[in-house]
């Protein structure tokens, strides 16, 4: 059935858009109408197709959409969590998805639900009416809801994914604050030092050339620089941008990202912080599917997407095929030399015990600690070490500045 983005009015004159189904914008207006709402205008959002009202295109929903439509991790949290209490309640699957549809204020994700809801109304499970939004839900989800469905445990496995979920979005929360910050201070300096070179330094220079004076080198270095920058700035720009494109397409080549995720992992400071955040998540994902009962090898698959890090995927691709031969979580791990003792030495442990889930989930809490400490020790450095660094740079060009004055001013004296 079409899913349409509607806009219309109440008799009280009260503007109202939404998103419903039904089988064609006439019947949308009939439903509506019962409603109390009149039309303005209509939207079949599902086809793309043109519209059927006052002013609605199809373009003008997808301009919206690219705008205010992403749906973000935690509007899904939110989803999720919503439908685990209502299947918990005993509720329908069906009937928790229309509920469900009727508290989502996410118009797009409001669609996307309203569509899994009619395909499971079709006949299709609930996994496979999921997958076919991966946008929205990824392979992860999709995998665990499928085995909550099999396992007849929908609303526990729904429960784990929110956590899941809720955790993820956090940790990027932090990850993003921490490096914003710095990017602000960043802007904030290239500004400062820009008007410095194509504003002031210029007209130093030319009252420096009226007056005869020789300059120092220091001095002769500093003009030099803001008379190219200024002059040929088309040609940094050009530079930088075939730079960034080369340094970009090297880095989609497999050899190439290879060798710049290697480098990362060597990084001084970002390097051991980058290891335990893909740690952390390789441990807390891969946790999540085995007690969700997603198999071993499929979780393994599963794990090695999400780790972004390709080095770190290599290993666990090697890992999960030694498992497929017969062998434990812990050895490959081990001889990679790219997982700590800490990580292969508890695994170990969980697979001899039997409680594998429970050893990944304290690996992943402690990392998630290291992580934390180490955001927030990088968090209280960073603000000195960006303001010393301006203040360099920003002394250099004073020096520069006051140094021929000073020698000026001697030689007067």
């Amino acid at each position: 059935m079409p899913v349409f983005e509607y806009r219309g009015f109440r008799e009280g004159g009260k503007a109202v858009t939404g998103v419903r189904d039904a089988e064609n914008p006439r019947a949308l207006r009939a439903l509506l109408r019962k409603e109390g709402i009149y039309l303005t205008e209509v939207v079949a959002e599902r086809q793309a197709v043109g519209s059927v009202g006052v002013g609605g295109t199809a373009k003008n929903l997808k301009l919206k959409q690219f705008f205010t439509g992403r749906i973000k991790a935690v509007d899904i949290a939110v989803m999720t969590r919503q439908l685990a209490t209502l299947l918990g309640a005993g509720i329908p699957l069906v009937e928790a998805l229309v509920a469900l549809i009727e508290q989502t204020d996410h118009d797009r994700l409001k669609a996307i639900v309203t569509q899994v809801k009619d395909r499971v109304n079709e006949g299709a499970s609930f996994a496979d009416a999921l997958a076919e939004h991966p946008r929205a839900f990824s392979a992860l989800y999709v995998n665990m809801v499928r085995s909550g469905e099999h396992s007849g445990a929908l609303d526990v496995v729904l429960n784990r994914l929110a956590d899941f979920t809720e955790a993820q979005a956090r940790l990027r929360s932090k990850v993003l604050g921490t490096m914003l910050y710095p990017a602000i201070m960043m802007v904030v300096g290239f500004g400062i030092v820009s008007i410095l070179m194509t504003v002031v330094i210029p007209k130093i220079s030319q009252m420096f050339e009226d007056m005869g004076a020789t300059l120092p080198l220091v001095t002769r270095v500093l003009i030099g620089t803001a008379d190219f920058v200024r002059e040929k700035w088309w040609l940094v720009l050009a530079l930088a941008a075939v730079g960034l494109f080369v340094f970009l397409r090297w880095k989609k080549t497999e050899k190439g990202r290879a060798k710049w995720d290697a480098f990362l992992l060597k990084l001084p400071v970002f390097g051991p912080l980058i290891r335990m955040l893909a740690i952390a998540r390789f441990s807390r994902t891969l946790s999540t599917l085995l007690q969700s009962g997603v198999p071993l090898l499929t979780s393994m698959n599963i794990v090695k997407a999400l780790v972004t890090n390709s080095v770190l995927a290599d290993v666990i691709e090697k890992a999960r095929e030694s498992i497929r031969e017969g062998e434990s979580i812990a050895g490959p791990l081990r001889r990679s030399g790219e997982f700590p003792p800490l990580v292969y030495h508890m695994i170990a442990i969980g697979e001899r015990s039997g409680q594998l889930e429970e050893m990944l989930a304290n690996v992943a809490n402690a990392y998630d600690a290291q992580v934390d400490a180490r955001i927030a020790a990088l968090t209280s450095l960073l603000e000195p070490i960006m303001i010393v660094m301006m203040g360099a740079v920003i002394a250099f060009m004073v020096f520069s500045v006051l140094m021929p004055i000073l020698q000026m001013n001697t030689m007067v004296g």
